[in-house]
């Protein structure tokens, strides 16, 4: 098998390291956003914390509800949002994600299927809006972008700072349309899209991260499903070797082979199923004729305890549902068995096992291949589903070595770090996914014919998608033509196509500038063919575009050049050789000769003395001639994204709704405030003693009174306050509040410090007696200071203690806990910074010249008889050295000489 590694790219278990840039901002996040749920995960280099991890959202849950909601005004999204469900079904927002890009008629069906009561109206695209309570219309692109913005948040909220680059997840059947739209539904939740990546992708991450593959390769099948889908990937793990610093490692790598879908089927199919049993059982119990299906209320709460009752299945052999007031007041309440679920599934456990079938067949392998089976996604702990792959595969246990709920997210945050800049990896891992669809070229215009030379599939099926940041895979097409003409860009008809897509066709453009282009070169009569060519890219998240097109002619002609003959004959014979070389080959391939003259006549400087005469020659030349031409995208119905005005107006509401969403943190917080304070001071009204001591009668008796008071307000005219109201009252209570808890407080702090600066005073004496045993070279006047210093505290604090006696305990205190801190403080500053005075260095006397006279002789003399004894032992040196040359053999007589440290 070929190596990989042009596409791989390195991808890693994450180190506490950050490269050029500051650890504050060395933060990405992934973001799995599926039918029902979502997950994000951050990474985050900062000391002391795992640098990868999944982020928690408001409930302390590590997945959250892919849920908005558009209520009284307000937004609301994730456990918020699911929280008002079953009262206001209209105005909760479920599926968003399935429903981008999709056409009205399909995503009105859709709603009715899954009892989904919204408000749908047509947009003018032809796509599916939602109107609000407040009747303002919103796209599904903005819906999915207020949950990726509670994503964002989430993320924001793990790593303490705003998180603006993140990997999504999509599912492998989305289309062009529908990658389209939620790149630019992350736009308007201000997330920079770093890269959409394949679900499968990310658990295969997550899956061959620590594993080691340089002793054998293993084909691993990933079977997802989830909420809304179910798909199995042929995933093939081995490596290569490399080299790193001078030495050969091994580097593992995956390719995804292939990957197979079901695109309907999920545990929402299985819940319907029980959402309609239990439907009918209430509709008999009730009589009349009643369908409770007709009520959003009923189906909303009905369908809330069918998914609680499906998960106790999968652990139970039989669950209870119990619904009050389900309808008109009248209580539902019912059991199931296991058997019985799974006899109205009956038709979903074969049609489970149709992707893996696929994806053996496609791939021409066979069950004894595959290594291992990883199972993903919630659905998958049904019982019965995994006992259908366990007889398809013939194995008794299947593998479960993943996280079914985390896996993706955690392996497409892996991608997020190799995609960031400020992230050093390491432990590599080679990565190559692709593209899910085959995409073909057509080309349409005024006296076309189609040329049958030229390769109408643009990307195959499962083609290698570009990895790297900002390395599109580009690719173009050649057509000769000399017309304006129309491309479209579709998907391959050999395949299915995105689930409610209707048309093949997902992209068209206009290219425009090729008559005009043709017509100016024909007035100069010339005859050279002229063609088109266009350029087209594939990106990391699996979008094909058309990036440019231009018009393109080569022409031949002769040219003359000069030519110098030189009277030496070696100048003379090498420039005739070369000059009838380039008449001979007169075309030659290289575009630098086609273009440029300059280098036909470049030389070495020649002396003018030399030459005799110079002529001319003809040389055959090729000229480019390139011209621009004007792409005009023209795509239209509900798979185009929003054009630039729906997107500033899309921009602006969301905006508006971040600050409304603001102020109503803001308001909920000083709310919260002020009940957390009226609750706590009239706690301490009545159940503390020491209260008494510090306060009045009277003042207790009109605390509690203002406190009654602000209550009554807040929960009858202040339910609807503004944030100013509540910060009035709350301030308000505690200029009552505060003094009285002051002085409670400094009941007990202030005998503390008094106590605590007794005992530092009493020590202090202790280090004094101390600086005069052991430290006589401090200052005697710093030392004075600190002494007198002392005694004034102590004087001061002895005053005050007096003072404090005959002061009541509910009036102001004479003095606080604090100002006796600050005042020990300030003296152990002034001691510190005598401790730190080093011990002076001891004085060295200088001796008399006439002392220093006989040292220095005998100084000298010392140093001369040295000196001689080094010129007598570096002679013998040399002589024996001369002796070892003389007598070295001839063989040696060419080697370097030894070297040998100069004397």
């Amino acid at each position: 098998m070929a190596q990989l590694r042009t596409w791989g790219i390195l991808l890693a278990v994450l180190v506490a390291a950050a490269v050029a840039v500051p650890p504050a901002t060395a933060a990405v996040a992934s973001i799995d956003l599926g039918s029902e749920w979502l997950k994000v995960a951050a990474v985050h280099l900062a000391p002391g914390r795992v640098p990868i991890a999944v982020a928690i959202n408001e409930m302390s849950k590590r997945k959250s509800p892919a849920l908005a909601a558009l209520a009284d005004g307000n937004r609301l999204a994730g456990e918020e949002a699911a929280g008002i469900t079953a009262r206001h079904p209209s105005k909760v927002f479920a599926r968003a994600r399935d429903l981008l890009a999709k056409p009205f008629s399909y995503v009105q069906s859709f709603a009715e299927s899954h009892f989904l009561p919204y408000d749908l109206v047509p947009d003018a695209r032809g796509a599916a809006a939602v109107r609000g309570d407040d009747g303002q219309v919103y796209s599904v692109e903005e819906i999915v972008a207020m949950v990726l913005h509670y994503a964002a948040g989430l993320a924001d909220a793990h790593v303490g700072a705003p998180v603006r680059d993140a990997v999504v997840t999509v599912p492998p059947y989305f289309g062009q349309a529908e990658r389209r739209a939620l790149t630019q539904a992350a736009q308007l939740a201000g997330i920079n899209v770093l890269a959409l990546i394949n679900e499968h992708a990310g658990a295969a991450l997550q899956y061959g991260i620590d594993k080691d593959f340089s002793n054998a390769s293993r084909h691993v099948i990933f079977y997802d499903m989830g909420a809304g889908s179910t798909y199995a990937a042929l995933v093939y793990y081995s490596s290569y070797n490399a080299k790193e610093y001078g030495k050969t490692v091994s580097v593992n790598q995956f390719q995804v082979k292939d990957v197979r879908w079901n695109s309907k089927l999920g545990g929402v199919e299985m819940e319907m199923r029980l959402v309609n049993y239990f439907a009918d059982q209430f509709n008999k119990q009730l009589g009349n004729g009643v369908d409770i299906r007709q009520s959003p209320k009923a189906m909303a709460k009905l369908k809330k305890q069918v998914k609680r009752t499906k998960e106790i299945l999968s652990a139970n052999t039989a669950a209870p549902i119990s619904v009050e007031s389900l309808y008109n007041d009248v209580d539902f309440r019912s059991t199931i068995t296991r058997e019985k679920f799974e006899e109205l599934c009956e038709d979903l456990w074969e049609q489970a096992l149709t992707p893996v079938k696929e994806v053996l067949a496609h791939s021409d392998m066979k069950i004894d291949d595959i290594y291992a089976v990883e199972l993903i996604g919630g659905a998958t702990r049904v019982p019965k589903l995994q006992a259908k792959l366990q007889e398809f595969l013939g194995r008794r246990e299947l593998d479960k070595h993943l996280d079914a709920d985390e896996a993706i997210v955690l392996g497409a945050s892996l991608h997020a770090a190799n995609l960031s800049d400020g992230i050093k990896l390491n432990r590599k891992l080679g990565m190559i996914d692709g593209s899910t669809y085959a995409f073909m070229l057509e080309i349409d215009g005024p006296d076309y014919v189609r040329d049958e030379s030229i390769d109408q599939i643009l990307v195959p099926r499962m083609k290698k998608m570009p990895i790297k940041l900002g390395t599109p895979l580009q690719m173009f097409r050649s057509i000769r033509h000399t017309k304006d003409f129309d491309v479209s860009l579709n998907y391959n008809k050999a395949y299915e196509l995105p689930p409610g897509i209707p048309s093949h066709k997902f992209a068209e453009y206009s290219i425009s500038g090729l008559t005009d282009a043709t017509e100016k070169y024909l007035s100069r009569n010339l005859s050279a063919p002229i063609k088109a060519n266009i350029h087209f890219s594939l990106s990391r998240s699996g979008i094909v575009s058309l990036d440019r097109a231009e018009a393109v002619t080569e022409i031949t002609e002769w040219v003359d050049v000069p030519k110098k003959i030189l009277t030496l004959e070696s100048n003379n014979t090498n420039q005739n050789s070369s000059s009838e070389a380039g008449a001979a080959n007169g075309t030659p391939d290289s575009k630098d000769n086609l273009n440029s003259d300059s280098d036909a006549n470049s030389s070495a400087p020649i002396d003018e003395s030399n030459a005799q005469e110079t002529i001319t020659e003809k040389v055959l030349k090729k000229r480019t001639f390139r011209v621009p031409l004007k792409v005009v995208e023209k795509t239209t119905g509900a798979g185009t994204i929003l054009s630039k005005e729906l997107y500033s107006e899309a921009k602006n509401r969301l905006e508006a709704l971040d600050k409304k969403d603001a102020e109503r943190r803001k308001t909920a917080e000083l709310k919260n405030n002020l009940e957390s304070y009226i609750y706590s001071m009239k706690e301490k009204l009545e159940e503390s003693t020491d209260i008494l001591t510090v306060s009045t009668k009277q003042e207790r008796q009109s605390f509690a009174e203002k406190l009654n008071e602000v209550q009554d307000w807040l929960y009858m005219d202040g339910e609807d306050a503004q944030a100013n109201e509540f910060k009035e009252r709350l301030d308000q209570l505690k200029a009552i509040g505060d003094p009285i808890l002051f002085r409670l407080s400094e009941l007990k702090a202030r005998p503390a410090a008094c106590e605590n600066a007794r005992l530092y005073l009493s020590e202090l004496q202790k280090i004094v007696k101390n600086w005069e045993t052991n430290k006589p070279w401090l200052p005697k006047k710093r030392v004075d200071e600190v002494v007198s210093e002392a005694e004034k505290v102590k004087g001061w604090l002895e005053e005050k203690e007096a003072l404090q006696k005959s002061t009541p305990a509910h009036s102001q205190p004479a003095f606080t806990s604090e100002e006796v801190v600050d005042k020990i403080l300030d003296l152990q500053d002034k001691v510190a910074s005598i401790n730190r005075i080093p011990k002076p260095k001891p004085k060295i006397e200088k001796k008399s010249a006439k002392e220093e006279e006989p040292a220095n002789k005998e100084k000298t003399a010392s140093s001369e008889s040295a000196s001689s004894e080094t010129e007598s032992t570096g002679t013998s040196q040399e002589s024996k050295a001369t002796e070892g040359d003389q007598s070295a053999s001839p063989e040696n007589s060419d080697s370097e000489p030894q070297s040998h440290d100069e004397l």
